[in-house]
């Protein structure tokens, strides 16, 4: 894939300084995205994914920092831009779409001013272009009547439809790449079907990556091409969608994908995993997971796993699969 590769996020580490000690919001983490590829990351609540999407994004917020890594985008290290330039990156080369869209639109303009100001901003048009392209991006992201639409303000719309208004600013300037930030979670699933699917569609007919964000599985499994497991920061798991769904490889991955019906036999019981994800400010030694895992072994009370390729491009962080 090196030769397709769009984003190549590299030995990427975030903290938030100020305390006592750093908390480690993203710790080492290594992945690639490829054109037209669709790569999801998943863990439990607070695992880090979010802030990786920040990091990538130059939006981490104050008092976070990202501390190293490379973050290359288009032959090019956004940690090198300046702020100027990111601004040119985000809404222009990459499309970001928000869990909630009701907190991420402003509730005191119009939704077609909103995309007509990405579009003016990014494509330079004349206000008059901008609002006939917003009109077309409302119909095409299966809003009704657009041109009502495009005077109407965000408390006037449905969760469903605010979010196809944030799809239709994130797609506005034609992206290399999305980055979709569970945008389905505070949906019904009749609404967050018709969001997958205008998603897939979008990237089917066009050259678009994307990095979905979620702990739902089941979406990965359906819009996904490979996938990145986090967990207290770190990727501990990262595979093509068939072979983890197959054959998951870390016991986190396994007791995400047990603790699931659809993944598990009629005859097997579903099993949660045990215990709950540690604070990152209180991270226990070794391996972070080892206070949950029903394989502990010694070492990993006090020693650190490295990513190991366990299988072709399949890589793991768990001693199970080292020396």
């Amino acid at each position: 894939m090196e030769d397709n590769r769009l984003l190549s996020v590299e030995d990427l580490s975030t903290f938030f300084v100020g305390g006592e000690r750093p908390v480690k919001a993203v710790q080492n983490v290594t992945f690639g995205i490829g054109r037209g590829e669709a790569f999801g990351l998943v863990g439990e609540s607070g695992c880090g994914k979010t802030m990786t999407a920040l990091s990538i994004m130059r939006l981490v917020p104050i008092p976070g920092r990202i501390m190293n890594g490379r973050i290359i985008f288009e032959h090019r290290n956004l940690m090198d831009l300046s702020q100027q330039e990111m601004q040119q990156v985000r809404g222009g080369r990459i499309g970001m779409i928000f869990q909630e869209p009701l907190t991420s639109l402003n509730p005191v303009l119009r939704i077609g001013d909103q995309i007509s100001e990405t579009l003016i901003t990014h494509r330079g048009v004349t206000a008059r272009q901008a609002r006939e392209t917003s009109v077309e991006l409302l119909g095409k992201v299966g809003l009704d009547h657009p041109d009502k639409r495009y005077f109407q303000y965000p408390h006037q719309l449905s969760g469903g439809q605010r979010q196809r208004v944030l799809i239709a600013i994130a797609v506005s300037c034609n992206p290399s790449m999305i980055i979709a930030d569970e945008p389905t979670t505070a949906l019904d699933v009749t609404i967050e079907d018709q969001i997958l699917r205008l998603l897939e569609s979008l990237i089917a007919h066009s050259d678009m990556s994307l990095l979905f964000i979620t702990h739902n599985l089941h979406i990965i499994k359906r819009i996904a091409n490979r996938v990145g497991v986090m967990y207290t920061g770190r990727m501990v798991e990262q595979s093509a969608v068939e072979g983890f769904f197959r054959e998951p490889l870390h016991p986190y991955s396994r007791g995400l994908l047990d603790s699931i019906p659809e993944f598990t036999s009629g005859t097997k019981r579903l099993n949660a995993i045990p215990g709950s994800v540690p604070r990152l400010s209180e991270l226990p030694s070794g391996c972070s997971f080892h206070p949950r895992c029903p394989h502990v072994m010694d070492r990993c009370r006090s020693e650190e796993p490295m990513m190991t390729e366990a299988k072709e491009e399949r890589w793991v962080r768990c001693f199970l699969y080292q020396n």
